[in-house]
């Protein structure tokens, strides 16, 4: 299979590609997010554990330019920006939906009950 050099960057074959475009930390978690609303950037990053203002910015940009996520900025004081899928980002769900599934089937054929430790980690957190 012959490599394809796009903006500099060889990709090796189509799974390469999409794991180059949707792979990395943040582009995931930020994208399951939007699957159901539209999201203001502050709002996304109470909800995104762990995530820096940096790298929520950096993964915004780099949905964006990819066309997975549109951006709308309101002129208002103080400026107002919201976050939605894109319809390319609508169609990255359904792959994502899909590696989740699987991904949850892995972690039972490892004996991972992840549903526990999701309410394991609900109750953490609304412990006083």
């Amino acid at each position: 299979m012959p490599d394809v050099i796009i903006n500099k960057e060889v990709f090796y074959n189509p799974v390469d590609f999409v794991l180059k475009k949707l792979g990395g930390t943040w582009k995931i978690p930020v994208l399951w997010r939007l699957r159901k609303k539209t999201w203001r950037y502050n709002e996304l990053q109470k909800d995104i554990e762990h995530i820096s203002q940096k790298m929520l910015t950096q993964t915004l940009k780099q949905l964006e330019a990819d066309g997975f996520v549109l951006k709308k900025v309101y002129a208002e004081v103080p400026p107002r920006t919201e976050y939605t899928l894109s319809a390319k980002g609508v169609k990255a769900i359904e792959v994502i939906t899909y590696l989740r599934t699987y991904g949850l089937q892995l972690m039972k054929d490892e004996g991972i009950d992840y549903e526990e430790l999701m309410r394991e980690e609900v109750k953490k957190k609304s412990k006083p």
